[in-house]
């Protein structure tokens, strides 16, 4: 607490606060006084306001008007009593009743001199104002009072100054906050003298001090705050200059004392110096000499490493086109040996060897002997939907019938060069550069694999030709297994459906159920959009769901009158004996198991294993519907034929216990809307049994025929 701002401002403020004090108290003082003469001057105006009333009343002879006057002022705030005595002290009136007639005090008016008296005095407690007054006998009071009277009496009323006391308090408590302002607005104007005009300046100068003693002699501008200040900016700076020159003048000697040493070691340096330059020197042009004999050796070098570096970047060219091609042969052989049909192989080849080929078009043209055409059966890269089926004429002028006719590849390199075959295709699109290879089949040729136009606008070449050719061999493979497998398909549905026949021959009362059902069944298997293959299970185990009566007594098929136990049983048998007839062809295996299936029950109550929904494959599910409805709906030896809407009442009522609750509805609805009325069932054994016939090849399901002669899309 050394600093001469604070000393300053402590002492300004303790005269300060001593001066405002003094006044505040002699002021509080002064106000007191001030307010007692006003509480006296209001008191002796109130009370000759109140003699005159009071006179006025007398004259008129009004008693009560009196003491009206008297509850009125009584009722005033202050006010603590208002009464007349006489010079003896008797009260003659009085605003409180029941001290009418009492004796006062003779303390109370001993001083009373007939003149009007003031005198403050406590009270239990209270601080009280009495003011006394006397009341003359006049003329006209002579009437009622003797004229030998002076006075009539004395008024006195009492004022409580109590309620003076919260103006009084609420002065000092205005001065106080007058006084702490004032206070505050002096402190807060000196302490801004002393900063602007002391404290800055001061600080100014020792922070420029700082400076010097840092090594910085800049001068500063002359503070002119105060003359004072001023004076002894302009010597601080007068002085900074004189040390600066000072500074300057030694710096300037001891660097020309540090050069002439500098200059004396240097010389001696320079000298050693030179005798190793010179050493130097001739190891560099020996090392240069060198170096000219490395850099042609290096030279030579980089020539062998570039010419090496083409013929491995050619190399690994040729090795990549390599594995890329190894990788399109082994995707195509894959691709024949997992699957039997013939869209998902001819789809894999073209697709792989586009893509290794780096072709915009590849497409597989199939040759129709009795058509004397050529059908689009695979197309990738251009308009496949249409495309797809497309029949082109075996004109001798096509791409195609030349290659069937010279049983050789062809490799157009520029059609521009070809001027024997068109540059648009009858498939819609131009040829700039292609490549077709036959595909044959025990040295016929079936048809031809093309792939046409490079996406880099390239132009193929005989190694491509090579490639294609590969492909076309396995592509020859696959389809000479693919028609192995057909006709050992065919040869399967021959004899499947000779033994349909077996049973319809058999029995006349289930001649045309088979087919019946099958038109039911795959009618509601594809309302349920099932894929083509569940398709063709629930077509095939439609037709083949009663070759198991087979081994039933034909006797007991042609009963008439009721059943035994033991003839029920029998009955039954034949899921079971259907699933062991067609257990050595292994491609039905689900449908052995849909015909084993098709006499349960929804809830598990059926035969011959008591299997429910969930042990059930949705084609038996399906299937039960469709023979059960043909069963009803169909003659039999011990019962006639029920009605349509009998039978149909029969499926809703029996949904959720015997048949799939959420199977019926929709076959009711195909039942009502009647479409199963004129549907020709072309199906995998109906096509199957007309391949046998005309000798053309049979597809399955996945080659894009869907029941009812619908192609795919």
């Amino acid at each position: 607490m050394n600093s001469l701002k604070i000393k300053i401002l402590g002492l300004i403020t303790i005269i300060v606060v001593f001066i405002v004090g003094v006044s505040a108290v002699i002021n509080f003082n002064v106000q007191e006084e001030m307010i007692t003469s006003l509480a006296k001057r209001n008191s002796k105006l109130l009370l000759e306001t109140v003699k005159n009333s009071i006179a006025n009343a007398m004259r008129s002879g009004n008693k009560e008007e009196v003491d009206k006057i008297f509850s009125q002022i009584r009722s005033q705030e202050g006010i603590q009593t208002v009464r007349i005595f006489d010079e003896t002290g008797k009260i003659l009136n009085s605003a409180d009743s029941g001290e009418i007639g009492r004796m006062l005090d003779p303390t109370r008016h001993a001083n009373f001199d007939k003149q009007t008296l003031h005198y403050i005095h406590e009270h239990s407690g209270e601080r009280l104002l009495t003011t006394m007054s006397p009341i003359y006998n006049k003329p006209e009071c002579h009437r009622c009072h003797p004229a030998s009277r002076d006075v009539l009496g004395i008024l006195q009323i009492n004022h409580s100054l109590n309620y003076l006391e919260s103006f009084k308090d609420e002065g000092k408590k205005h001065a106080a906050i007058s006084t702490v302002v004032i206070i505050l607005f002096i402190m807060i104007t000196i302490s801004i003298f002393l900063i602007l005009y002391v404290d800055k300046p001061v600080r100014q100068l020792i922070r420029l001090m700082h400076n010097v003693e840092g090594g910085d002699f800049e001068t500063s501008p002359l503070i002119n705050s105060s003359t004072e200040m001023e004076l002894l900016s302009g010597s601080f700076n007068t002085m900074v200059g004189r040390l600066k020159e000072l500074m300057e003048t030694t710096i300037s000697h001891e660097r020309e004392l540090a050069r002439t040493q500098e200059k004396l070691s240097h010389h001696q340096q320079i000298h050693t110096i030179n005798l190793k330059l010179e050493e130097k020197l001739l190891e560099i042009e020996n090392l240069n000499i060198a170096l000219e004999e490395r850099i042609e050796e290096i030279e030579e070098a980089n020539y062998k490493i570039a010419d090496l570096a083409g013929d491995l970047e050619d190399k690994n060219t040729t090795l990549e086109t390599a594995v890329a091609r190894l990788s399109t042969l082994n995707k195509v052989g894959l691709a024949i040996n997992s699957t039997m049909e013939s869209d998902k192989i001819f789809g894999t080849i073209v697709k792989t060897t586009m893509e290794t080929l780096h072709s915009q078009i590849g497409y597989i043209l199939l040759y129709d002997s009795e058509k004397k055409a050529f059908t689009v059966t695979t197309m990738l890269g251009h308009d496949e939907a249409s495309a797809h089926d497309t029949a082109i004429p075996a004109h001798p002028s096509t791409i195609a019938s030349w290659i069937m006719e010279n049983r050789k590849p062809l490799l157009i390199s520029n059609i521009d060069n070809a001027p024997q075959f068109s540059r648009f295709s009858l498939l819609g699109y131009e040829r700039r550069s292609m490549i077709s290879v036959p595909l044959a089949v025990k040295d016929e040729v079936i048809g031809t694999l093309s792939v046409v136009n490079k996406t880099d606008d390239s132009i193929y070449t005989e190694n491509d030709l090579e490639f294609l050719s590969t492909i076309a061999s396995q592509a020859s493979v696959a389809i000479s297994n693919v028609r192995l497998y057909e006709n050992q398909q065919k040869t399967y549905v021959n004899t499947i459906h000779a033994l349909v026949s077996a049973i319809e021959a058999s029995d006349s009362y289930t001649r045309g159920h088979s087919e019946r059902v099958t038109r039911y069944s795959v009618a509601l298997a594809r309302k349920m959009n099932l894929s083509h293959d569940r398709l063709s299970i629930v077509e095939r185990a439609s037709i083949l769901h009663d070759i198991g009566k087979i081994g039933i007594n034909l006797a007991l098929l042609h009963k008439e009158g009721k059943l035994t136990t033991e003839d029920v049983d029998e009955l039954r048998q034949h899921p079971n004996i259907g699933m062991r007839i067609l257990e050595p062809i292994e491609f039905l295996h689900d449908v052995r198991l849909c015909i084993g299936q098709h006499h349960e029950r929804y809830d598990g109550t059926g035969y011959p294993n008591n299997v429910d929904h969930s042990g059930l494959l949705l084609e038996s599910r399906i299937l039960a519907i469709a023979d059960a409805y043909d069963a009803m709906t169909s003659d039999r030896p011990y019962r006639q034929a029920l009605p349509k809407e009998t039978a149909i009442r029969e499926l809703l009522e029996n949904a959720g216990t015997q048949f799939d609750p959420a199977l019926v509805p929709h076959f009711v609805h195909l039942l009502e809307t009647c479409e199963f009325d004129n549907i020709e069932i072309v199906t995998p054994l109906t096509m199957a049994a007309r391949g046998l016939q005309t000798g053309m090849p049979f597809f399955p399901y996945g080659s894009g025929m869907l029941p009812f002669g619908e192609p795919t899309a």
